[in-house]
């Protein structure tokens, strides 16, 4: 069961996909935020709120994309308590890739680096199995929810940035109920974008890298997660493809548990305020800029996975300086 956001009028909706043409309206105004809260309030599953208010029209899928009407498939109704984070070298990789890192790990501790060292707890605590707290993942913050652009629209890049690149992964998506409880709604393609020139000259930049834009959706999973996804990205120039790879997701493919990273993330009180919405990333493999590949403005990147429905597209936009940021004095 999948679910999409779209704008119509001035109302936000939330929609069934029912094939890869079409889509069902559910009778609900307020989208998948007001979905998720009728399902919370009414101690019902979100698939029990879905069916029990199934229009009976159907709207035509493409007809959304083309009129630039599709939303990311949860939002908040102010983007300020929309909080949007992720966690890094969380993934395994292939299994050529899975066994060099696993052989860098076996080096002494004093010759790991900070990153080898994370990765290491990771795959050795990132699943525990008794219900405790696995070992503490890379966390980083992106923004609130502004810095979410919808499927199909631009993704910005700053004037300043050095780099523009794709990060195509797997997203949580969550709402905190009244009491404090975080609730999954579901899970989304997304693509993290960040800044890898920065993040490379030195790692304590890593959270300046990460101060970008992001898209996640079109199409929101509902339910468990199959253990193993395989997706591809791939970035599209002047109507042909650039760069392809496929790229692997999942708990199979991950060092860490979804469980343990949900863990780590909602176990600080400030992010079980109620009412709010978080969308968080869970890392990824498969990076273009890993090639030598740099994106330029009109590049579209194309992320597609499986058990997700249609691809998640963006088209880079390069960004003119802002001018003077001076702080002055009151």
């Amino acid at each position: 069961m999948r679910l999409i956001q779209y704008r119509d009028q001035q109302q936000v909706r939330v929609a069934l996909v029912e094939s890869a043409d079409s889509v069902r309206p559910l009778n609900i105004e307020g989208g998948t935020y007001a979905l998720a809260q009728a399902a919370i309030s009414a101690g019902e599953s979100l698939k029990q709120a879905i069916t029990a208010r199934l229009g009976d029209a159907l709207i035509d899928y493409q007809a959304l994309i083309d009129e630039q009407r599709l939303l990311p498939p949860l939002t908040h109704p102010d983007p300020a308590h929309c909080l949007v984070t992720g966690t890094g070298l969380t993934h395994l990789g292939s299994a050529d890739t899975r066994s060099a890192m696993h052989a860098k790990t076996q080096v002494a501790e004093t010759e790991l680096t900070d990153s080898m060292r994370m990765f290491k707890l990771g795959v050795e605590g990132g699943k525990p199995s008794d219900n405790t707290p696995g070992a503490q993942p890379e966390w980083f913050y992106k923004g609130d929810g502004d810095c979410i652009v919808a499927p199909e629209a631009e993704i910005p890049s700053p004037a300043f940035a050095e780099d523009a690149g794709e990060e195509p992964e797997l997203a949580g998506l969550y709402i905190v109920a009244a009491d404090g409880t975080p609730w999954r709604i579901g899970y989304a393609v997304g693509n993290e974008f960040s800044d890898h020139i920065t993040e490379r000259f030195n790692y304590l930049w890593l959270a300046h890298s990460k101060l970008r834009a992001c898209s996640v959706g079109p199409e929101l999973l509902i339910g468990e997660l199959p253990d193993y996804l395989e997706g591809t990205s791939r970035i599209v120039r002047d109507g042909q493809i650039l760069w392809e790879k496929p790229f692997l997701t999942g708990e199979a493919n991950m060092a860490h548990s979804i469980a343990n990273l949900e863990y780590h993330h909602f176990k600080y009180p400030g992010f079980r305020r109620p009412g709010d919405v978080h969308v968080h990333f869970f890392g990824t493999a498969t990076l273009s800029f890993a090639d030598g590949i740099q994106p330029r403005e009109g590049d579209r990147f194309e992320i597609t996975l499986g058990d997700f429905g249609r691809p998640l597209r963006n088209t880079l936009r390069m960004e003119q300086p802002h001018g003077s940021t001076k702080v002055n004095t009151l």
